[in-house]
């Protein structure tokens, strides 16, 4: 059954909210990354770590993301959106008042599992409300949002902790009654029905084996080749498990009623490629904004304020093409070829920034990174919506939380990868002198010779790892050339009709 229309205003008084709440958790990942030098200076934190702050709190969204999407297909949608912000808010002021970097990663944990939620949750909601024909439009402003919390984020972390009155420790805090003013915005504004199914079981131990496994693997990625060697029995022991669990995982998937991810939504080739591809935008996505203010500060020598006004033009590319392509879609119904497109200018921005050394000229960072954001903009939000377009209404939670959760295994995977490799090499660069225990991080504690060899270090290898991301960005192209053209139906749900015709090739002439 078809879920009746909501006018214009309806809709932008709902997405006040949404976009509001949205915004603070998608900052609240990307706030810390230009603060993070001062935030483990201060505590004393390694490189480990370092990446352990964000990498926790992206895992937990990450792996929550398919549990939030199918209770919202099983109860409502409203309720869950505010117990979402709710578990935020607390893990936010947790995170504030930490002493350590072991607590600081554990409170970032307990945060991430509200990120999850709200991330997942809003788009969930907005396609409850919105035909995916129209959906584009609206995704403008979606994509527009994450784009100023994703590289906005940064530069707002780099002004909280230049702020001798304020300190690192409003990075956390500052979230939290942005927060709740959303959750009060969205209590007399979103008004969605709740489509009932009675006698229905959430599939927890799936969502669990799932999280397992995934924490398992990556936690061997942070600590391989520093704490142990690549070929030993830890490495055996923490691959051999991980596999293991998914495996059981997917068998658990396969013979349950409800499963947390339905294999029979992931098994269709349109979605099966949009994951693919949804994987290397969520490693862009993330990992260059939580390495870009890295490089900037400990490789250049800019504060963090500085780190975060340099970081603008990937703002900007996201903004501007999120914006463009999402009113294109809707004018013309095709997604594909933005897809495309956007995956392209992705491999071409990463491929800029592989050039990255401590003494590259500022302009061309700044294209480099302009074009990493044009390829977020055309492609991460329109992923989603491709896949939205091919399911019911009351498959909206599971699909849209599939992809929001491979998307943001992505970014969990290319931050810890990316984090490990980084170590690595500026552990190599440094004569292996950084030892595990120590703070390479605490520039300032250091001689001033010492510190022109950590930032050359730091410089030096940043492009390194942005050249990985580059090769695994061209698993996204080819992925997005393989999806089928389709054409954007104008209802909420799926009819018959629609069903028919949400795989069908897009006519030679859309109105």
């Amino acid at each position: 059954m078809s879920a009746k229309p909501m006018s214009h205003r309806q809709i932008m008084e709902a997405l006040s909210g949404l976009l509001l709440v949205l915004f603070v958790a998608m900052a609240s990942s990307t706030i810390v990354s230009t603060a993070l030098p001062k935030i483990i200076g201060s505590l004393n934190g390694t490189q480990t770590q370092y990446t352990w702050v964000v990498t926790a709190s992206l895992l937990t969204a990450t792996a929550s993301t398919p549990i939030w999407g199918k209770l919202a297909d099983l109860y409502s949608k409203k309720l869950l959106v505010q117990i979402s912000i709710v578990v935020f808010v607390v893990g936010s002021i947790i995170a504030g008042f930490s002493q350590t970097a072991g607590q600081l990663i554990a409170a970032r944990a307990f945060q991430g599992l509200g990120m999850g939620g709200v991330q997942a949750l809003v788009q969930v909601a907005i396609a409850a409300m919105i035909p995916p024909r129209e959906r584009g439009r609206y995704n403008g402003y979606l994509g527009g949002v994450m784009a100023v919390a994703t590289v906005g984020g940064p530069l707002l972390g780099g002004l909280i902790v230049d702020t001798a009155w304020l300190g690192w420790r409003w990075c956390f805090f500052i979230g939290a009654p942005i927060a709740v003013i959303a959750l009060v915005v969205l209590q007399k504004t979103l008004n969605l029905a709740v489509i009932r199914r009675e006698h229905v079981k959430v599939d927890y131990v799936g969502a669990a084996l799932i999280a397992a496994g995934v924490s398992v693997l990556l936690v061997w990625v942070s600590f391989v080749d520093s704490s142990f060697a690549w070929l030993s029995w830890q490495t055996y022991a923490m691959v051999g498990l991980g596999v293991v669990l998914l495996a059981i995982a997917i068998w658990v998937e396969t013979r349950v009623a409800e499963p947390v991810v339905p294999l029979e939504i992931v098994k269709k080739r349109g979605t099966a490629l949009a994951i693919i591809a949804s994987l290397s935008v969520g490693m862009a996505m993330f990992g260059g904004a939580v390495f870009l203010g890295q490089y900037f500060q400990i490789g250049r020598g800019f504060s963090p304020t500085e780190a975060g006004l340099l970081t603008i033009p990937m703002m900007a590319g996201v903004l501007v093409s999120s914006t463009i392509s999402g009113r294109m879609i809707s004018k013309t119904g095709h997604i594909k070829p933005y897809i495309v497109a956007g995956t392209l200018v992705l491999v071409a921005g990463f491929a800029g920034l592989s050039m990255l050394d401590h003494e590259t000229p500022l302009w061309y960072v700044g294209i480099a990174m302009a074009l990493v954001g044009i390829g977020v903009g055309m492609s991460m939000q329109n992923l989603v919506l491709s896949v939205q377009n091919t399911v019911s209404l009351k498959d909206i939670g599971a699909a849209s939380s599939t992809i929001a959760f491979f998307r943001s295994l992505g970014g969990t995977i290319g931050v810890s990868v990316l984090g490990a490799v980084l170590a690595h090499r500026v552990t190599a660069e440094l004569g292996g002198g950084a030892s595990s225990g120590s703070s390479s991080l605490n520039i300032s504690a250091l001689p001033e010779a010492a510190q022109h060899v950590v930032r050359a270090a730091y410089g030096d290898a940043t492009g390194h790892i942005f050249l990985i991301s580059a090769a695994i960005a061209v698993v996204g192209v080819v992925a997005a050339l393989f999806m089928k053209p389709t054409a954007l139906r104008s209802t909420v749900d799926l009819d018959s009709s629609a069903a028919s015709s949400a795989e069908a090739p897009v006519p030679a002439l859309t109105r």
